[in-house]
C-alpha cells in the first residue's frame, strides 16, 4: 500500500504556504500566524490522509524547528520546544496504557470476559448486543485504544456469532438477520464506553491536556464520575432504539450461551498470566480512583502497572516495542499537543476565542452552550480523525464558551464526551469504525442514516441527562 499521496502532499504544502503568506490578523504576532500555518496544514494532511498520522507529525516538527516559530532567533531552544510535547505525561499515560491494553490481548482475558458476558446475556439477539456491550464498558478504562478494543476484541467475536446463525457478509440476503444489528450496536456500544473514562480513547487525554491549558483540571476519576450517568442511561437506551429502528429478523440466539461456553471450555481454566492480567487491571483502577489521595499521579500508576507486567513476565519487553499503536500514538500525540499548546502560549487560541465569541457574543450561557456543543458534534462529517477534530477545534470552543460564562468543567466534559460520540455519525468517524463498516453487514446510506438517528439520541441523552448530573456532582 502506498503510503505516501503526492497529490494530497502538494495540496497540504499549497495551503500551508498560502496561509504562511497572509498577512497576520490585527492582534496574532506572525510567529504565533505562521505556526498557524503549520498547525492548520498538518491537520488537512491527516484529514486528506496526504500520509501517515506519523509522517504527518515528523514533517511539523522539522519545520516548526526549521521556521523557528515557536523561539524566534533560538535554533536550539526551537528544536527543544518542537520536542516538548515528548516530556508531557498525559502522552505516556496514553502510551503505557496502550502497553497495558496488550496485555488483555496477548492473555486472552478480554476474549475470556467477552465470552462470559455473552454465556450470561446471549439467549436473545439484544442480549447478545448488551453482553458484547458490557465486555466492552469493562475493558475501556485499561484500553485507550477503541479500535484495538473493538476491532481487536469485540469484533472477531460479533462476527463469529453472527455467522453462526447463518448471517453471513458474503450473503447479503442474511445480514439483517443478526449481523447488521449486531455490527451497528458493537460500534455504538465502543463509542459510549469510550466516553465514560479518561483512558477510554486516545483523544480523551488531548481534552484533558487542552482544559489543563485553560486553567481547568480534569482526573481520571472526575471524569469517570461525570461520564458514568449519561454513559449508563445511553449503554441501555440505545440498543433499545436501534432494535425498534433497525431490528433484527432472529430475536432468539439459544444457542449463543453454548458457543461462548464451548469456546470458554476450549480456553480451559484461567492461566496464571490472565490472573496477574486481573490483578494489575484492578490496581490500575484502585490507583486511578483514590491515587489523587495517595499523592500518585495518574500517569506513574500506568508505569506501575506496566512495570508489575514486565516483572511477572505477563508482557515481555518486545512486547513493549512491538506495539506499534503505542508508538504511533504517542509520536503524533506529542505534536498534536505541543503545536496546539504553542499556539495556545502565542496568544493564538485566546485570539480565535475572542473572534468567535464577538459572533455569538450576544448570547446567554444557557443558549450558547447547546449552540457549541451542536456544532462541534455535527462538524464531525468533514473529520476523518477524531484526533485530527479534537486538535482543530476543542482548545477553541472551550476558550469561547467560558468567555461566555459556560461553566468551565460543564463544557469541558461534554466537549470530552462528544469526542466519543459524533463517531456515530460517518462510517470514518472514529478509529474502529472502518473495522465494523469493513465487515460489509451495513450499506453506506444505512450506516450513516442510522448514525444521524442515534447521534441525535445521544446528543440529547448526554446534554440533558449529562448536564444535570454534573450539577449534582457539583461540577457547575
Amino acid at each position: 500500500m502506498k503510503e505516501i499521496n503526492i497529490k494530497n502532499v502538494a495540496i497540504t504544502f499549497a495551503a500551508a504556504l498560502i496561509i504562511w503568506f497572509i498577512p497576520a490578523p490585527e492582534g496574532v504576532a506572525e510567529n504565533a500566524w505562521h505556526l498557524f500555518a503549520i498547525f492548520a496544514a498538518t491537520i488537512l494532511g491527516i484529514i486528506l490522509k496526504a500520509a501517515p498520522m506519523g509522517t504527518m507529525c515528523m514533517m511539523a516538527i522539522a519545520f516548526t524547528a526549521l521556521t523557528q516559530v515557536v523561539a524566534p532567533g533560538d535554533a536550539g531552544k526551537s528544536i527543544t520546544k518542537a520536542l516538548s510535547g515528548f516530556g508531557d505525561k498525559v502522552i505516556w499515560l496514553i502510551g503505557i496504557s496502550f502497553f497495558i491494553a496488550r496485555g488483555f490481548i496477548k492473555t486472552g482475558l478480554g476474549n475470556r470476559i467477552a465470552f462470559l458476558f455473552i454465556r450470561v446475556f446471549g439467549k436473545s439477539s439484544l442480549g447478545l448486543a448488551y453482553g458484547l456491550g458490557l465486555a466492552d464498558v469493562c475493558l475501556a478504562p485499561a484500553i485507550p485504544s477503541n479500535t484495538a478494543r473493538g476491532g481487536g476484541i469485540i469484533y472477531p467475536i460479533m462476527k463469529s456469532m453472527a455467522i453462526s446463525f447463518d448471517s453471513v457478509p458474503e450473503k447479503p440476503e442474511t445480514h439483517r438477520k443478526l449481523g447488521s444489528f449486531l455490527t451497528l450496536n458493537s460500534y455504538y456500544m465502543n463509542l459510549i464506553a469510550s466516553s465514560m473514562f479518561l483512558t477510554g480513547t486516545a483523544s480523551n487525554p488531548m481534552c484533558q491536556k487542552f482544559a489543563a491549558n485553560l486553567g481547568i483540571d480534569i482526573t481520571w476519576m472526575s471524569w469517570a464520575a461525570a461520564g458514568f450517568v449519561p454513559g449508563l442511561v445511553a449503554f441501555f437506551v440505545v440498543p433499545l432504539v436501534l432494535y425498534k429502528l433497525y431490528p433484527p429478523e432472529l430475536k432468539k440466539t439459544g444457542n449463543a450461551p453454548k458457543m461462548a461456553a464451548q469456546k470458554l471450555k476450549e480456553m480451559g481454566p484461567i492461566s496464571r498470566n490472565e490472573w496477574l492480567m486481573l490483578l494489575a487491571f484492578f490496581i490500575l483502577l484502585a490507583l486511578w480512583i483514590f491515587g489523587g489521595a495517595l499523592s500518585i499521579d495518574a500517569t506513574t500508576t500506568a508505569f506501575i502497572g506496566l512495570t508489575l507486567l514486565l516483572l511477572t513476565s505477563v508482557l515481555t519487553w518486545e512486547d513493549v516495542k512491538s506495539e506499534k499503536g503505542a508508538w504511533d500514538t504517542i509520536v503524533w500525540f506529542a505534536v498534536l499537543v505541543m503545536m496546539a499548546s504553542s499556539l495556545n502560549e502565542l496568544g493564538f487560541i485566546g485570539w480565535f476565542s475572542d473572534l468567535i465569541k464577538v459572533q455569538i457574543g450576544g448570547l446567554s450561557w444557557q443558549v450558547a452552550f447547546p449552540v457549541i456543543i451542536v456544532v462541534y458534534f455535527f462538524s464531525h462529517y468533514i473529520f476523518a480523525s477524531a484526533t485530527a477534530h479534537v486538535a482543530a477545534m476543542y482548545a477553541a470552543l472551550l476558550g469561547v464558551g467560558v468567555s461566555l460564562g459556560i461553566p468551565p468543567m460543564l463544557l469541558a466534559m461534554m466537549l470530552g464526551f462528544m469526542g466519543s460520540i459524533y463517531g456515530v455519525l460517518t462510517h470514518y468517524g472514529h478509529g474502529p469504525a472502518p473495522v465494523f463498516f469493513g465487515s460489509g453487514y451495513v450499506d453506506l446510506k444505512i450506516w450513516w442514516l442510522r448514525g444521524l438517528e442515534i447521534g441525535i439520541v445521544l446528543l440529547i441523552i448526554y446534554m440533558v441527562v449529562g448536564g444535570l448530573w454534573m450539577k449534582v456532582l457539583g461540577y457547575y
